[in-house]
C-alpha cells in the first residue's frame, strides 16, 4: 500500500498552507481520501497529480517524447473507431494513435490509472435509456468529459437467410442453437445479460453461453465459419462478412477523457477528425452507424458550445 501523508505533510511536500490544501482538493483534484473525518493523501498519487500538472516540460532535442507523440485509446472495439484510428495515423505524420480492446470496464479502469488519454464505452445503464454517465460515476474518482464517437445499431449475428428463424433474445434459448459470446465487462455483455433477464431466460442454460472472443468481427466470423448460429453484435460486422442481422437497439457509443488531458494536441487532433467529411465518409462505408452526435460534448452538457469552437482543426485542412 502507498504511503499516505497527512495534511501536514502534503502541505510541506508542496510548500503551501494547509488551507489551500483543502483547496486543491476541491478544485484541482489533489488525489485525497477522507478516512475517520481526516484527509489522507496517498504520496504516489500526490506526486503523479504534481506531474500531470506540471507546464513546462524540458524540452528533447528534435523529436516529441512518446507522451507527446503517441495517443492510447482504450475500452471498447468498434469497427469505425478502427478506421478513424487509421485515418489519424495517415494525417498526423510523426504521431501514432494506439488502440487497447479492453472492453467498456477495461477502458474506464485504464482512465482511472492514467494508463490512457481516452476509454470508449457503451454501457447501457439499468434504466435502459442512457449509457456510461453511471458508470464513470461509479469508477472513477471524478467524471471526465465525455464526447459522443457515434451511434450504432446493435443486434444478433445470424447466418445468411437466418435458417434458425431466431427473432428475439430468447430465440437463442431454443435447443439446437449454438450461440458466441463477449467476455464479462464488455457493453455487449451487458446489454445481452440485461436483455435475457428481461425475457427470463438463463444465459448458463444457453449451449455457448460461456464462449466468448473479444472482437465483435470474431462473432461474425464463429457464426460465417459455422461454429456458431448466432451471436450479439453490431451491424458493421454483419454488413461486412455479408450475414444476417436481427436488430435489437442503437446505442451510444462514447469517448471519455480527463480534463488534464483534453486540451492536449494529439487528443484534440483526434477529436477534430469527428467533424471531418473524412469521417462521415467511413461512416457511410459502414453498416448501421449514425454519426449526427459525432463530437459532441454530452458531458460537461454547459460547455457545449464553448468546447467545440476551441478544438483543434485537423491537419487534414492544411
Amino acid at each position: 500500500m502507498s504511503q499516505l501523508l497527512t495534511t501536514k505533510e502534503v502541505s510541506k511536500l508542496l510548500n503551501i498552507n494547509e488551507k489551500m490544501v483543502y483547496s486543491l482538493v476541491s478544485e484541482k483534484w489533489l488525489p485525497a481520501s477522507k478516512i475517520t473525518g481526516k484527509w489522507l493523501f496517498p504520496k504516489n498519487l500526490v506526486e503523479q497529480w504534481i506531474e500531470t500538472n506540471t507546464i513546462n516540460y524540458p524540452r528533447t532535442a528534435g523529436r516529441p517524447s512518446v507522451s507527446q507523440a503517441v495517443l492510447i485509446i482504450t475500452g471498447s472495439n468498434d469497427l469505425l473507431l478502427d478506421k478513424v484510428i487509421s485515418l489519424y495515423n495517415m494525417l498526423f505524420s510523426g504521431n501514432i494513435a494506439v488502440f487497447g480492446n479492453l472492453g467498456s470496464m477495461g477502458g474506464l479502469q485504464a482512465l482511472r490509472r492514467s494508463f490512457c488519454h481516452i476509454a470508449s464505452s457503451h454501457l447501457l445503464q439499468e434504466n435502459g435509456d442512457d449509457y456510461n454517465f453511471e458508470f464513470a460515476s461509479r469508477e472513477l474518482a471524478r467524471m471526465p468529459a465525455i464526447v459522443n464517437f457515434c451511434k450504432r445499431e446493435q443486434g444478433i449475428l445470424v447466418k445468411k437467410g437466418n435458417p434458425r428463424k431466431i427473432k428475439t433474445v430468447s430465440d437463442l434459448a431454443q435447443p439446437g442453437i449454438c450461440i458466441v459470446n463477449r467476455p464479462l465487462g464488455t457493453g455487449t455483455r451487458l446489454l445481452l445479460d440485461q436483455e435475457l433477464k428481461k425475457a427470463g431466460v438463463r444465459g448458463d442454460k444457453i449451449d455457448g453461453y460461456n464462449n466468448e472472443v473479444h472482437r465483435h468481427l470474431d462473432v461474425g466470423l464463429e457464426i460465417l465459419a459455422g461454429r456458431a448460429d448466432a451471436g450479439i453484435g453490431i451491424h458493421a460486422v454483419a454488413g461486412l462478412l455479408n450475414i444476417d442481422f436481427v436488430p435489437l437497439r442503437w446505442e451510444r457509443y462514447d469517448l471519455m477523457i480527463f480534463k488534464e488531458r483534453f486540451f492536449d494536441a494529439n487528443v484534440q487532433n483526434f477529436l477534430g477528425l469527428l467533424h471531418e467529411k473524412q469521417f462521415f465518409k467511413l461512416a457511410e462505408s459502414l453498416h448501421g452507424y449514425d454519426v449526427h452526435l459525432s463530437g459532441r460534448m454530452l458531458f460537461p452538457k454547459n460547455n457545449v458550445e464553448k468546447e467545440t469552437k476551441i478544438f483543434i482543426k485537423s491537419e487534414s485542412k492544411k
